[in-house]
């Protein structure tokens, strides 16, 4: 059984569906059903169209369930409806799928787990295992989620984009594009790569929509992904950026994802997740640390600030400039920021050791690890207060 083959139909089956008026919740069980019916018959007998098996299979299960369901009655008038066995329309529903998962009237975990479902193909097993929760308890979250979708009354047309492929409601692609991020930034647990699903899920997206956020996101994501291998030490501890090995970057998820980025660019509507892709490849550009482009570093944040007013962005800006400029001007720009931020105290600690102020960068790197969010980030920091006081002598 090519279960990679089924879930990259899974979206587009489920989508049909959706286009043919099953509401969202009846036609993702129905798809389900279709997909272990799939797995029991195709090894004796593989159909030679699997799309429009699974269409035609979901779709007879969507109308068993419907005329059983005495509270749908109405649907029973799609019965003399039905298609007759064959190949698959070659129109692409995907699309819409995204828009409909990502709706606004679910909170993030939720619909990033229903896009995992209905998108991904990801069984409900393989999401709870990456997301170390029981397997009950996301079968209720995604239960929950999918009644949601169901009740909000939208319609295929209303989540398809129009000409051009222009969107007719703003900020769909924003929504859609922050779940896809959450998504990847999950990294990986379990048997599920979930940095790879999402990085899988966006070059999906980048075909279906042409949106220059699309592709910025797509480029983000792979040239962060190109150094992965490099982010942790073999006993796990975390490896700074300045001191990981470059040579071990993957070169050509660089270089797609700077040639994604270029053409996004060209086009002159700059969002957050090109400019977030701008500062990652100057990165990814300098053979060494010491090498870095600061100055230009420091510029996308300033763009990336005005997009966004985010105090994290701020944050992050304020070490550019401590780069940039020296670690004073970094201290000063790290003073207009509430010190309550995450990571902050860990950030002052980092421009106090540059600026020779050994001392107060170990009190406030042991300060920072009690308020890692993690352990690896813990460990680290306590290390770096440790080595500060034995280098002081203390």
């Amino acid at each position: 059984m090519d279960e990679a083959l089924l879930r990259s139909l899974t979206p587009s089956v489920l989508a049909i569906l959706v286009r043919r008026g099953a509401d969202f919740a009846a036609a993702e069980d129905a798809v389900q059903d279709a997909l272990v019916e799939a797995v029991r018959v195709w090894p004796a007998d593989p159909p030679r169209d699997p799309k429009g098996w699974l269409v035609t299979v979901a779709w007879r299960r969507f109308l068993d369930a419907a005329r059983a369901d005495a509270a749908r009655r109405r649907r029973e008038d799609l019965v003399d409806e039905e298609p007759a066995p064959g190949p698959a329309p070659g129109v692409d529903d995907t699309l819409q799928l995204y828009f409909l998962c990502a709706h606004p009237s679910l909170t993030p975990s939720s619909a990033v787990a229903l896009t995992l479902r209905a998108v991904g193909g990801l069984t409900t097993r393989q999401i709870a295992q990456a997301y170390l929760v029981p397997e009950a308890t996301m079968a209720q979250r995604i239960s929950r989620a999918k009644r949601t979708v169901s009740g909000t009354g939208i319609s295929a047309a209303q989540a398809s984009p129009g000409a051009r492929g222009r969107f007719d409601r703003p900020g769909d692609v924003a929504t859609v594009l922050r779940v896809l991020y959450l998504v990847f930034n999950e990294g990986y647990s379990g048997d599920i790569d979930l940095a790879a699903e999402a990085i899988r899920l966006t070059r999906q997206l980048a075909a279906a929509i042409d949106h220059p956020e699309v592709a910025g996101l797509l480029a983000l994501m792979l040239l962060h992904h190109a150094r992965r291998g490099t982010r942790t030490a073999p006993d796990g501890s975390l490896v700074p950026l300045a001191e990981q090995d470059r040579g071990r970057w993957d070169t050509a998820s660089i270089a797609e994802g700077v040639e994604i980025l270029q053409a996004a660019l060209a086009r002159d509507r700059l969002g957050e997740f090109q400019a977030q892709a701008a500062i990652a490849a100057l990165h990814a550009d300098a053979p060494t640390a010491e090498e870095t482009d600061w100055v230009q570093i420091v510029e996308w944040y300033d763009e990336l600030a005005r997009l966004t007013d985010s105090p994290v962005v701020r944050l992050n800006r304020a070490v550019a400039v401590g780069e940039a400029d020296g670690p004073r001007a970094g201290l000063a720009a790290l003073a207009a920021l509430n010190d309550s931020l995450p990571r902050h105290t860990a950030v002052a600690a980092y421009l106090h050791e540059r600026d020779g102020d050994l001392a107060t960068a170990a009190r406030l790197y042991a300060e920072a690890a009690q308020k890692a969010p993690n352990l690896a980030e813990r460990d680290y920091l306590t290390r770096q207060a440790a080595r500060l006081n034995t280098g002081r002598g203390g």
